[in-house]
């Protein structure tokens, strides 16, 4: 207790050197704690995102479809197995084609893919509801608002489509666009013509195919695929996204060290000031019987104590700032809809508790290095030198 003592009267004494330290790092550990709360929250909205409007509990795919390859889509679409069909009907899955087209909006061509959904899904957090037949003759047809705003069409527009069927024939039909829905999810929105399965497997002549199922989010027992239907799990569905978060990581990281290095070397700088300057002190205590390892153990305690203090500091100005945060919000640019990631205009961060103690617990521990390692001069020292100023 007596050293505890004599550690903290010699760090306040030390004024606005030390003070200056704390609050280096104080700032240094409420900005990490931020951006990782940030990273959490835009991973948690991004994942629920995609969950919610797009994949579900995991996909199924047809064999041949791949995503980066729109020639693939004209072999992309098989049969949907007796086991699929059951969880369908249960509402525990649902189907949708796709097929790739041409539209002419307002008197232009555009390339598009064409998505059959069942208007009576609930899988998706999607207004599939609104494609069902509104007896005008016209087939009814939803786009997102960045696809309504590239083609400039608006809820009522009609819209001549053409595709070509299996057969390789081509067709075209008139779409009534009966709503226009938002998402953060880019992938169901640009390029993106969806209309009711049924009609669209009409217009293909294929009569019940798709090219992927979607599976109910937490579904308990993943059906068995088959050659034709390969299953697709959220790590294979979000690894573009898990991997964008680990290059933003790597970078976030580069900028901790080089933040909480800059406070540990003002600490460095202020433990080896002090050693020089107390060494008379030093000669002192040792000569009146303290031992080279409680004097280290003193000097160390002093370093420490910055870091103690800058989590106390960090706590009292922190706290608010990140409660505040979280509640309303960090404003995104305009420009993130360029990044490709389904993000939406405000992003809430998301702080835990064991995110302040992990934090709490990597800055004390490099402040306790950092405070120790001046200190091991202090083992060669010789009492009589140090009595008269001089360091051995």
């Amino acid at each position: 207790m007596l050293t505890w003592n004599l550690a903290f009267k010699n760090v306040t004494k030390a004024g606005l050197r030390t003070w200056l330290n704390v609050f280096i790092l104080s700032f240094a550990f409420v900005l990490i704690i931020w951006t990782d709360g940030m990273y959490d929250g835009m991973s948690k909205q991004v994942i629920g995102d995609m969950v919610d409007n797009s994949i579900g509990g995991g996909q199924f795919w047809q064999s041949n479809y791949d995503p980066f390859d729109p020639f693939s889509l004209d072999d992309s679409h098989a049969e949907i197995p007796g086991n699929f069909q059951n969880l369908i009907n249960t509402g525990k899955a649902t189907p949708k084609l796709i097929r790739s087209c041409a539209m002419f909006p307002n008197g232009r061509v555009q390339s598009a893919l064409l998505n059959g959904i069942d208007p009576e899904q609930n899988i998706l957090n999607f207004p599939s509801s609104a494609l069902k037949e509104n007896g005008n003759g016209f087939i009814p047809a939803l786009i997102g608002g960045r696809m309504a705003k590239n083609t400039g069409l608006t809820i009522g527009d009609i819209v001549t489509v053409r595709w070509r069927n299996v057969n390789g024939t081509f067709d075209a039909a008139d779409v009534e666009i009966v709503n226009i829905f938002n998402t953060n999810v880019q992938a169901i929105d640009n390029g993106q013509l969806y209309i009711p399965l049924a009609k669209l497997q009409d217009m293909m002549e294929v009569s019940n195919e798709a090219t992927i199922i979607t599976l109910q989010k937490g579904i308990e027992t993943i059906p068995a695929g088959s050659p034709s239907w390969q299953f697709k799990d959220h790590a294979y569905l979000l690894k573009d996204f898990y991997d964008y978060l680990d290059r933003k990581t790597v970078g976030s990281n580069i900028m901790y060290a080089i933040l909480l290095g800059m406070a540990l070397l003002a600490i460095f700088d202020t433990q080896v000031l002090a050693i020089f300057r107390r060494r008379k002190e030093m000669g002192t205590m040792m000569a009146l019987g303290m031992t080279r390892g409680r004097v280290i153990r003193l000097f160390t305690l002093e370093g420490t104590m910055h870091g103690l203090l800058a989590i106390v500091l960090g706590a009292i100005y922190g706290i608010p700032i990140l409660i505040w945060s979280a509640s309303v919000g960090i404003g995104m640019p305009d420009t993130v809809d360029q990044t490709g990631l389904s993000l939406s205009t405000t992003l809430y961060p998301v702080y835990g508790v064991g995110l302040f103690f992990s934090t709490s617990l990597i800055l004390f521990i490099t402040v306790v290095i950092v405070s120790f390692l001046p200190t091991r001069k202090i083992a060669k020292l010789n009492p009589t030198d140090a009595l008269r100023g001089k360091m051995s």
